[in-house]
């Protein structure tokens, strides 16, 4: 067993696949031997994919791609600070996070940089070709939005404005950063302006299948410290969560 994917001599071929969930996928990955066997295994599956070193070499090639697959123990930058530059600069491209550290805290700081999803070292290529489906799955599915009293998919909460055209948050004019979920989040939020959103709702709303506690929670602080303060997403302890009222 070594640090990336195991369990390569067990995989099935993989049956016929349609164009549409034929993926250009990334590789970000600085072992030599995990990124030749994670090419193999991806282009079995029939993905495009290409592949790279360094984090350096991930900001330049990141933007032609459906989906990143990015190593966090890169040689030149932090991988966490290379995920929320992709995050920033493409907030629509999901991203898969691989660590060997496999505490709470490192998965929480990968969510929080701007990851969709993250596995932890040594993983099997079954257990990693499961998240990337569901993580497209996740990405192609439209957001919760309910459309403003325009009809063009505009809410406004006070100085909050939510455009999900444009999928763009501003707070007093202000552009705040957001990642994909965090804005379908907020705009799940905002559609009901005062009334409880249960977990459970947000969960399938939002992150469809995957049902984790710490997600949602992690994805609340996050917002949160973008827009300044607890105050905007207050928690109702045992049920859910609520835009304040204005």
């Amino acid at each position: 067993m070594f640090g990336g994917p195991r369990g390569t001599a067990a995989m099935p071929t993989s049956p016929s696949r349609n164009a549409s969930d034929t993926w250009r996928i990334l590789v970000v990955e600085s072992n030599k031997s995990d990124r030749a066997t994670l090419i193999e295994a991806l282009a079995r599956h029939g993905h495009d994919v290409a592949a790279v070193n360094s984090g350096g070499d991930a900001l330049t090639s990141f933007e032609t791609a459906d989906l990143v697959l990015l190593d966090l123990d890169l040689p030149d930058l932090d991988g966490l600070e290379v995920c929320r530059e992709i995050r920033a600069a493409h907030g629509e491209i999901p991203v898969i996070a691989v660590t060997s550290r496999g505490s709470e805290l490192d998965c929480v700081l990968a969510l929080q940089a701007g990851a969709d999803d993250y596995v932890v070292k040594p993983y099997g290529l079954r257990e990693l070709m499961a998240r990337l489906n569901a993580v497209m799955r996740r990405s192609r599915r439209a957001p919760h939005t309910d459309t403003g009293a325009d009809g063009a998919g505009v809410l406004e909460h006070g100085p909050l404005r939510i455009d999900s055209h444009s999928r763009e948050v501003k707070l007093h004019g202000r552009l705040i950063p957001v990642t994909r979920k965090e804005f379908d989040l907020l705009a799940l939020l905002a559609g009901t302006p005062g009334r409880v959103v249960s977990r459970e709702t947000i969960m399938r709303q939002v992150w469809g299948e995957s049902w984790s506690r710490r997600t949602v929670d992690t994805h609340v602080s996050s917002l949160r410290n973008k827009l300044g303060g607890p105050e905007w997403i207050v928690t109702v302890r045992g049920v859910g969560f609520k835009l304040r009222s204005m």
